[in-house]
């Protein structure tokens, strides 16, 4: 999936963007995935699940506290590139591993609550059927597994930033530019809409196989209506236009604004 973080000590652009397209697969199959099920809007809603504990937030909430308390215990969160949704986390079980400088400390910038929130406000209503399928279990599961390659492809661009700022021709702009806080003049740096357009055509190929793929084995989706994210991959190429790409860059801004 990934760079091996332990043992590099700088990436180039090429490896970065290596990394990008492969989790393009793991969003596209995670949506897909999500889109098996309705809705389900209950998950969502403080109190609407009873819990013998007394808990009074939401059953999706809950879930996702507990999993990244898993997660957090074989120190998931320790690698620069993963940022848990919660907080309260309990300490690692295993010793720590022995991470590469790769990018500056910056532990402030984490945009996880934007992202969940475009992910359940935005995404969900769009890719799945409205409506409840008692699949509570399951559809918690799958958003679990959307936030997290969300989170860490919107992540990454940490270390986009970083390379980009090393670059030798563009490392003086930088600096300037960040001395400044210009964030308008920093973005504009950072654009570059060849590369973003030539990703969401590659996105839309990539959506449109998938979408014939699971066609091929049946209609997974449980009803008789389609998942809109396989039958629309316009849909997934609207996703990453409106909110990945924008977080991503977002997330580069704010790395930059803390990098010197």
């Amino acid at each position: 999936m990934s760079v091996n973080l332990l043992s590099v000590e700088s990436l180039s652009l090429e490896q970065l963007r290596n990394v990008l397209i492969r989790l393009e697969d793991s969003i596209i199959f995670a949506f897909a995935e999500r889109a098996q099920f309705k809705t389900n809007e209950t998950i969502y809603k403080p109190g609407a699940i009873h819990f013998k504990d007394g808990y009074e937030g939401s059953f999706f909430d809950w879930f996702l506290h507990e999993v990244e308390s898993v997660h957090a215990k074989v120190r998931r969160y320790q690698s620069p590139d993963e940022y848990p949704f919660t907080k309260k986390l309990p300490e690692p079980v295993l010793v720590p591993l022995d991470y590469a400088d790769i990018i500056n400390k910056n532990d402030k910038v984490n945009i996880n609550d934007q992202i969940k929130a475009v992910y359940l406000d935005i995404v969900v209503p769009s890719m799945c059927e409205a409506g409840d399928d008692s699949n509570y279990g399951s559809s918690a599961t799958c958003d679990i597994t959307c936030l997290q390659n969300l989170s860490r492809r919107i992540h990454y661009g940490k270390f986009v930033a970083e390379s980009k700022f090393s670059d030798p021709v563009y490392h003086d702009k930088y600096v300037e530019l960040i001395k400044a806080k210009d964030r308008d003049g920093l973005m504009q740096l950072l654009t570059n809409e060849k590369v973003e357009k030539l990703l969401l055509e590659r996105l839309k190929r990539k959506a449109e196989n998938y979408g014939q793929e699971f066609e091929g084995i049946g209609n997974i989706s449980g009803g008789s209506q389609s998942p809109s994210v396989r039958t629309n991959p316009d849909l997934v190429v609207q996703i990453y236009k409106d909110y990945v790409i924008p977080l991503t860059k977002e997330v580069e801004v704010l790395y930059l604004l803390n990098r010197i």
